[in-house]
């Protein structure tokens, strides 16, 4: 499917998906919302895909915040459904993905772009990326997770600090907080995570899908994350995977994994 916003490329397995409004700074617009999450849903599917890449066409932005102009007259009501509408079509359904998401920020990830790097499962960072949430400095704050998925990462006081200052912070600082994995050279992005999705690769689909429901369930209110980890790990054994895993352990060769 033709995305108007979006550039996608499946090779060997890996998902590329590009956020394609340089002109913006691949700013969040409401159709490129509903283009991230039909082209997720589609990508969950695809059973020649198993790791997801994000990131933002250009070398100056990942995401550099939503689209203002969408909801500057926005009432309460409007406001809340805004945010409602978008955890569910996008945030919420990128953490949720059976397969993993790989954040490539590249430059500016800002508001509901760092929001959007958040739902990812790992992010990698070029060293020129800026990464904050200035919502407050607009008179409102972070809607699409920021103050929950923030204070996960980096801890309530960090979190705290960056959301009531509304200030960036460099690459090496995200590191240093844990906000993202690690910081490479802009030039190198894109390959250093190819590299990391094909490491993911060698492993069992499956078993990883499970892996996502059980790291999902330590951060999830009113869920016991051990009694998730222990259906989760039970499952693992009805699976095809888990019998070749172990057949290609005992019989001392690489397990070809179908992820069934």
């Amino acid at each position: 499917m033709a995305y108007k916003n979006l550039l996608i490329d499946i090779e060997n397995g890996i998902a590329l998906v590009t956020i394609n409004r340089p002109d913006k700074l691949n700013a969040l617009n409401i159709e490129t919302i509903a283009e991230l999450s039909e082209a997720l849903g589609s990508l969950d599917k695809d059973t020649s895909v198993n790791v997801l890449i994000i990131t933002g066409s250009g070398e100056k932005a990942f995401v550099a915040g939503a689209d203002i102009s969408e909801f500057t007259n926005f009432n309460p009501e409007q406001g809340k459904k805004m945010s409602a509408d978008g955890h569910v079509k996008l945030f919420d359904k990128m953490e949720k993905m059976t397969k993993p998401v790989i954040a490539a920020v590249n430059g500016f990830a800002l508001g509901g772009g760092l929001e959007l790097a958040m739902s990812a499962h790992i992010r990698i960072a070029s060293d020129n990326a800026k990464l904050g949430l200035p919502e407050v400095s607009l008179g409102v704050i972070p809607g699409y997770g920021g103050t929950q998925r923030l204070p996960q990462l980096v801890g309530k006081g960090r979190a705290a600090e960056m959301i009531f200052t509304a200030q960036m912070i460099s690459a090496a600082d995200a590191e240093k907080y844990g906000l993202v994995n690690r910081v490479v050279a802009q030039a190198d992005l894109i390959t250093t995570c190819k590299e990391l999705a094909g490491k993911i690769l060698k492993n069992s689909p499956t078993a990883i899908s499970h892996a996502i429901v059980s790291l999902n369930a330590a951060f999830t209110d009113g869920v016991n994350g051990f009694h998730i980890e222990i259906e989760e790990f039970g499952k693992c054994f009805d699976s095809g995977d888990f019998k070749e895993g172990t057949a290609a352990f005992l019989e001392k060769r690489k397990p070809d994994f179908k992820g069934n």
